[in-house]
């Protein structure tokens, strides 16, 4: 039922985009001081964020072409799937949030590129069939051109194959844990295996995030799959998410909301594109060197800002791009949402 109710929005939100931003009406008002903007459909709320361009407004479709050129190639597995206009609705449920209107219009489109730029990685060649949520069992990398049958020597090159997948192949497991069965007990017949634009593990995750975005994950998981904007809404909510209470969200980290203590500083984690991954991945990708998981999605964010027009020289120096020597923000040696 919730799918459903996402396409109806989704047709309504298309109609407006297609209205075409000259009919953009821009509300502003003064609140405790402050000025607060609403634009309608694309970021409303009343948000000092709305004031800001949307990302329609920064970042349109022939980008996001530019970006996922492949995605609907022959050999992808989410032929059809992947569109910029579900991208943009999924994107407009958080604008109100800061997500891809905090700061300037470069500010602006670095965020949007570090944040594809995960979605770009692991919707490509990560997408394979395989554990990725044991972190006691680093992910061993094959080489591109087994992983996606040949793809590699393809035009473009590998980090021209994001949004190539929209779930994990041939899944090893249910990804059912038991010790949630009470807040977050499975479905049955449900799966919970890897799905989504940033992917989604285990019914415990799917419970959260579903609730995060008002659809009922937990006992649909496949929804996920089944419709782009709700794939994206995932993704994007686990991007402004913190992990945990007093802990910031990979968001807060790149856009600079966030503060390191001194606890942080002796971690060697800083604000940056580093620290994102260190909170949406942990030990699976940071702590351990130069690794190729981290590199990958390293990789994928700088090819996005040179196609975006930004340039790479805009994303920093080493020590806020990798996460190589940073400790986790939550060790663990148990299961991972990736």
């Amino acid at each position: 039922m919730e799918a459903k109710i996402g396409l109806a929005i989704c047709v309504m939100a298309m109609a407006a985009c297609l209205a075409g931003a000259a009919d953009k009406e821009i509300k502003v008002k003064t609140v405790k001081g402050e000025k607060v903007c609403d634009q309608g459909w694309e970021c409303k709320g009343w948000s000092k964020y709305c004031c800001n361009l949307t990302i329609s407004d920064v970042f349109q479709t022939y980008q996001f072409e530019n970006l996922f050129s492949k995605r609907n190639s022959p050999v992808a597995n989410a032929v059809g799937f992947w569109d910029y206009r579900s991208f943009i609705l999924a994107a407009s449920t958080f604008e109100h949030l800061g997500f891809g209107t905090t700061g300037g219009k470069l500010m602006q489109m670095k965020e949007i590129a570090a944040f594809l730029g995960h979605v770009g990685c692991k919707t490509s060649y990560t997408y394979r069939s395989r554990i990725v949520a044991e972190l006691v069992n680093p992910v061993t990398e094959l080489p591109l051109e087994k992983q996606y049958g040949g793809y590699g020597v393809a035009t473009g090159g590998p980090l021209a194959w994001g949004l190539c997948f929209n779930k994990e192949m041939s899944p090893s497991q249910k990804y059912c844990d038991d010790f949630y069965k009470y807040e977050y007990p499975c479905a049955p017949g449900a799966e919970y295996y890897g799905r989504g634009a940033i992917p989604i593990y285990w019914n415990y995750n799917y419970g959260a995030i579903g609730k995060g975005i008002n659809q009922d994950l937990l006992n649909h998981p496949e929804y996920v799959e089944q419709n782009a904007t709700i794939a994206f809404q995932a993704a994007i909510y686990r991007w402004m998410t913190p992990v945990k209470k007093k802990q910031p969200s990979a968001h807060d980290v790149f856009v600079g909301n966030w503060k390191p203590t001194k606890n942080d500083t002796l971690a060697k984690r800083v604000p940056g594109f580093g620290s994102t991954m260190n909170l949406l991945y942990g030990e699976l990708t940071c702590g351990q060197g130069d690794i190729d998981p981290m590199n990958n999605i390293i990789s994928h964010y700088l090819y996005y800002l040179d196609l975006l027009g930004v340039g790479r020289e805009q994303a920093g120096p080493n020590e806020v791009l990798s996460c190589a020597e940073q400790l986790p923000f939550n060790p663990s040696t148990t299961k991972s949402s990736t």
